[in-house]
C-alpha cells in the first residue's frame, strides 16, 4: 500500500471491501408473471454514499490521546507519527514521490513543506473536510 493509502487510512479509516456476488443458495427463485405472487425483481442497489471525514476533528481527536505534543498542523513529520506511521527521511522521499514533488529531495524542510500542503490537498480530493489554510 502506498504511503498516502496509510495516511488516508489511518484518517478515514479502513473501508470494508463489499461482498461478492451472492451465492446461489441465497438467491430466490425466479417467478415468472404467470406464476401466482410474481414480482419483479428488485433494482440494483445504488453506490453507497462516501461520507465527508472531517479531518481536523479526526486529528484533534487522535493529538488529544497522544501522550505527547504534536505539531501536525504544520509538520508532516508529527502528522506521520500521530498516525503511527514511519516518518524517517526515507518514507517522507517516497511519499514525496507518490505524489508527484519535483523540486530537490535533499532540501529536506522545502519538501516537507510541500508535502504536508500537498496531502492535506489529497486528503481534501478525496472526501476529506480540510480547511483552506491547511492546503495553501
Amino acid at each position: 500500500m502506498s504511503i498516502f493509502g496509510k495516511i488516508k487510512d489511518a484518517i478515514f479509516g479502513k473501508k470494508k471491501a463489499p461482498d461478492p456476488t451472492p451465492s446461489t443458495s441465497a438467491m430466490p427463485q425466479m417467478n415468472t408473471p404467470s406464476d401466482p405472487g410474481f414480482a419483479p425483481a428488485a433494482a440494483p442497489a445504488a453506490a453507497p454514499v462516501i461520507a465527508e471525514v472531517d479531518v481536523v476533528a479526526v486529528l484533534t481527536e487522535k493529538a488529544a490521546g497522544a501522550g505527547q505534543a504534536l505539531n501536525w498542523r504544520s509538520s508532516i513529520v508529527d502528522l506521520m507519527k500521530l498516525l503511527d506511521l514511519d516518518s524517517s527521511l526515507e518514507n517522507r522521499k517516497e511519499l514525496a514521490a507518490e505524489l508527484g514533488y519535483t523540486g530537490d529531495t535533499n532540501d529536506s524542510a522545502t519538501m516537507n513543506i510541500w508535502l504536508h500542503k500537498q496531502v492535506m490537498r489529497e486528503l481534501s480530493e478525496n472526501g476529506g473536510i480540510v480547511p483552506a489554510e491547511l492546503k495553501d
